[in-house]
């Protein structure tokens, strides 16, 4: 009941590979890719308002 080895990893692998073959792991992992991407795009996107707004001091001064 330990932690598993190398090999059983290993094996996990391997019968992944075999059940949903190489052609399907390659498209999900292009597919996972292009959302965390995009994820990150959008981030981006969203800080980037707030960030000009903070940059700029209200002026409270005025009348």
């Amino acid at each position: 009941m330990g932690s598993f080895s190398i090999w059983h990893w290993l094996i996990v692998l391997v019968i992944v590979v075999l059940v949903f073959g190489t052609k399907k792991l390659g498209s999900i992992g292009k597919d996972l890719g292009s959302a965390v991407k995009g994820f990150k795009d959008g981030i981006k996107e969203g800080e980037t308002p707030a960030a000009k707004t903070e940059d700029k001091p209200a002026d409270t001064n005025k009348p």
